[in-house]
């Protein structure tokens, strides 16, 4: 499933090969594909390289997400007009970014990122939109962002062992979260919050990611 194609080519052609092979479905995600420019948010000596779909390094052993991935969840995610969003692991901010979009005015969406120099640049990229839907913590994403919840959707950009309990308790009833599991490869895993104690889960395998690092494993 998580084909990388290394040709070069411009971003909209990059957005129609993921409409063409069903990655990217709905209008509004697709609009978001288009406004928000990828090379936005990359490191000057990787811009040239933002229409690869292919994880590009943006340092501190982080990544800005393949395109197909990054469609793949949101589209897995359903994010609607707003939507209070929890994005764990905003990194370089181009996730953050789109689904600020999508959200709109009356959405909002809070990143949250453990390496403090991320979490900087993040801002200062998404700060090219002039979003004013948009707030980015320096924090451990494994808990979450108790201040803000209960959240509509959840999505995490990296790979947890397993679904921290603190994300579930965090979403609505009715809500969704989105999360990578497992160790060398991972299944995208979407949740959806039926009841306070009751969940439902579907898995989707192939998928690469960094690690879900919590304070705990930070020596």
């Amino acid at each position: 499933m998580n084909t990388i194609f290394l040709h070069k080519t411009t971003m909209e052609n990059l957005v129609k090969d993921l409409i063409g092979q069903g990655y990217l479905r709905n209008p509004e995600i697709i609009n978001a594909f288009y406004r928000i420019k990828r090379r936005d948010f990359l490191p000057e000596k990787m811009k040239e390289k933002d229409t690869i779909n292919a994880p590009l390094h943006i340092g501190y052993g982080q990544t800005n997400s393949q395109p197909l991935t990054v469609a793949f969840m949101l589209e897995v995610l359903e994010p609607q007009e707003g939507d209070r969003i929890l994005d764990v692991g905003s990194g370089s901010g181009w996730q953050t970014a789109l689904l600020a979009d999508i959200v709109g005015d009356q959405g909002h969406v809070y990143g949250i990122e453990r390496i403090a120099e991320l979490k900087d640049f993040g801002e200062q990229n998404a700060r090219k939109y002039n979003f004013v839907n948009i707030t980015v913590t320096h924090g451990d994403g494994t808990k979450g962002l108790r201040a803000y919840a209960p959240y509509d959707k959840i999505i995490v950009a990296a790979a947890a062992q397993e679904i921290p309990q603190s994300l579930i308790d965090q979403l609505r009833v009715g809500g969704r979260l989105v999360i990578p599991v497992g160790d060398t490869t991972q299944d995208i895993v979407v949740v959806e919050k039926l009841a306070e104690d009751k969940i439902k889960t579907k898995s989707y395998p192939g998928f690469q990611f960094v690690p879900l690092i919590s304070d705990n494993n930070i020596k």
